[in-house]
């Protein structure tokens, strides 16, 4: 039986393209080899989509143990149309070998905000994970919420504020309707990047200003003091949660640095040290939020949960870190799902969905 030519998409001009290019090269070490060939396409900070070859892949001369793709790779053009060889590589002219499934791990923005997707629609190629849509109302933190806030799940507290309103709103108004502190964070971003943690006007200034370098849309966020426990989301029509995880944060909170850079500024607790009931409520929200949002394939659903047992959902991540270190590869280990199989299982899944879509999309 052939094996399944799989296309792992990774890197991107977002600020997680190193944590993308961490997944990546877990999932490489990890696919399959009996069932998959793996098609390498790397796309540098700069946004120029390169091919690789497995012997060279992510290699850096100065220091092996650096992930960088800036000065490696053969440059590919797209062929739009084309329904087997989408992909030229330039130097040599010639086309990649038939691509059956694409894997993307393009954390953030233009990665799992529903442009890629996008894109992989137009060249006919089936993909993991969500859609389009769903890839951009989960980036989009605002729409988030106001979709699950109608479909009777609880939300963290909060305002959305675009930056042709950054001057209407007053500490004063927003200490009057939040409390303090606050957290301030582009509605667009993953990963923590930008997020303040408020408790003064001054901090209020630069939190605002900090944010908006990264979206023209900002949250600010009441202060929910409970513990951060996540549950990872498996599947389509009929989609599966895994355990309960907790972060537990060492830091003021869970920051870009505390998950990526600094290792002892938190911990994964799985399973979570939670009583069945509440991990029961909190699998079925999670199952809830994903298909209220019209996920398919996998998502992480992140949760506030207080002393007193309330249960806040914060919000759902498309295309969470992928590394076998991380939290949704290690909930669904926990779960009884290998990391190697977890990752044959979302690329059936993604095959599986194109094909009941095909009937959808046909031309006369």
């Amino acid at each position: 039986m052939a094996k399944i030519q799989v296309g792992i998409i990774f890197g991107g001009k977002s600020a997680e393209h190193a944590v993308s290019l961490q997944s990546a090269k877990n999932i490489l070490d990890a696919i399959d080899q009996s069932r998959f060939d793996v098609v390498l396409i790397g796309v540098d900070k700069q946004g120029a989509w390169k091919f690789f070859k497995q012997n060279h892949y992510l290699q850096n001369e100065q220091d092996p143990k650096l992930i960088s793709i800036q000065n490696n790779g053969t440059e590919l053009a797209i062929q739009f149309g084309e329904q087997r060889n989408q992909f030229l590589e330039l130097e040599n002219i010639d086309h990649l070998s038939k691509i059956d499934v694409i894997f993307p791990i393009i954390h953030g923005t233009l990665g799992e905000d529903g442009s890629i997707q996008g894109l992989l629609n137009v060249l006919n190629l089936p993909y993991v994970g969500c859609d389009v849509l769903s890839s951009a109302i989960c980036m989009d933190k605002d729409v988030t919420k106001r979709l699950l806030i109608a479909a009777g799940l609880d939300v963290t507290p909060y305002i959305a504020i675009h930056g042709y309103e950054k001057d209407q709103i007053s500490f004063e108004t927003l200490k009057e309707k939040l409390g303090l502190p606050v957290f301030i964070k582009p509605a667009n971003q993953g990963s923590s990047v930008g997020i303040s943690k408020v408790n003064n006007e001054q901090e209020f200034i630069e939190a605002l200003d900090t944010a908006f370098l990264y979206d023209e849309k900002v949250l600010i966020e009441k202060f929910i003091k409970g513990r951060e426990i996540e549950c990872a989301v498996l599947g389509n029509a009929q989609p599966e949660a895994s355990v309960c995880g907790e972060i537990e944060v060492n830091a003021s909170f869970y920051s870009y640095d505390a998950k990526y850079i600094d290792s002892g500024a938190s911990s994964m607790n799985i399973p979570a040290n939670i009583s069945e009931e509440i991990s029961s409520e909190m699998r079925k929200k999670a199952i809830k939020a994903f298909q209220t949002l019209g996920c398919s394939g996998l998502a992480r659903v992140d949760f506030f949960l207080t002393e007193d047992g309330q249960i806040y959902i914060n919000e759902l991540n498309t295309l969470p870190g992928f590394t076998n270190k991380s939290m949704y590869p290690k909930l669904w280990e926990e779960s009884g799902l290998s990391y190697s199989d977890l990752i044959s299982k979302l690329i059936d899944l993604a095959l599986e969905k194109s094909a009941y879509l095909k009937k959808f999309r046909k031309i006369d």
